[in-house]
């Protein structure tokens, strides 16, 4: 992608800033570190290349899109990205429409679109598809989140409010990393346990991948809802089965996408 389209793509961005979602850092670094172990010889080379000398592992740079809110020498970039971590869908029918839930390319569909264009692109310079990477990351495992790609009325669950181990909370949080947190592991542990599971089956690919992975995370948010605001242990015991087959998902697939755009 040229520069000068790189610079639209960025100033159309600016025009909608809604509040960003995410894994919490937990969660994303499961992706990225499921997705290291998984990568070609090939692409494992350009992902150290890419991210030396500061970075070692996708893991390092996980949270990197989500970091630069709080860096005042980014606060640019972040404005112009910050609506590209989720979609907001028309309605539960999950049915991606570009100029209904994409206007002006402003969601993480085509946020990942743009950016692993320039991540192959080896014409651009070595800091724009450093960047893109960082962006391709962390952006995989925010689509594979299922209040990431709602459609309703509620910011992804985050003015859903829910009582979550006796404290108020929201839905979206609990999503974020309240679940995960009841496994008593850290991130490294949980990524070898998710590890250790039998390859994650995943629907046949898709001509437009980054959308099908959208709708997908849309049709699993109509069910997770609780009756009520409490998410109790019956919830976690339910709910946290599918936050971990999303990581798992998310972490092959980002490997998969790595593999043939950079290897």
């Amino acid at each position: 992608m040229s520069p000068r389209r790189s610079a639209v793509f960025l100033l159309a961005c600016f025009l909608l800033i809604p509040d960003a979602h995410a894994w919490g850092p937990e969660g994303h670094r499961i992706v990225a570190e499921l997705a290291q172990r998984h990568l070609s010889p090939a692409a494992e080379v350009q992902v150290e290349r890419l991210l030396a000398p500061g970075h070692a592992r996708l893991a390092d740079v996980a949270n990197w899109a989500d970091d630069i809110q709080d860096d005042p020498s980014r606060q640019a970039l972040w404005k112009a990205t910050r609506a590209l971590h989720y979609i907001n869908f028309a309605n539960r029918d999950c049915d991606y429409q570009p100029p209904r839930d994409c206007r002006q390319g402003r969601c993480v569909v085509e946020g990942l679109a743009h950016y692993v264009a320039v991540l192959g692109d080896r014409s651009q310079s070595e800091a724009a598809r450093r960047e893109a990477l960082m962006f391709v990351v962390h952006f995989v495992g925010d689509v594979h989140q299922p209040l990431h790609a709602g459609y309703r009325p509620d910011k992804g669950g985050n003015t859903y409010q829910v009582q979550f181990q006796g404290k108020g909370s929201n839905l979206h949080r609990v999503w974020d990393s309240g679940m995960l947190r009841t496994r008593g592991l850290d991130w490294q542990s949980h990524a070898q346990r998710l590890d250790a599971r039998p390859m994650v089956a995943l629907p046949p690919d898709s001509a437009a991948p980054f959308a099908a992975w959208a709708e997908e995370s849309c049709r699993l948010s109509r069910d997770i809802y609780p009756d009520g605001h409490t998410v109790g242990a019956a919830y976690v015991e339910a709910e946290l089965p599918l936050a971990e087959q999303r990581l798992r998902q998310a972490g092959r697939r980002l490997a998969e996408l790595l593999n043939r755009t950079l290897g």
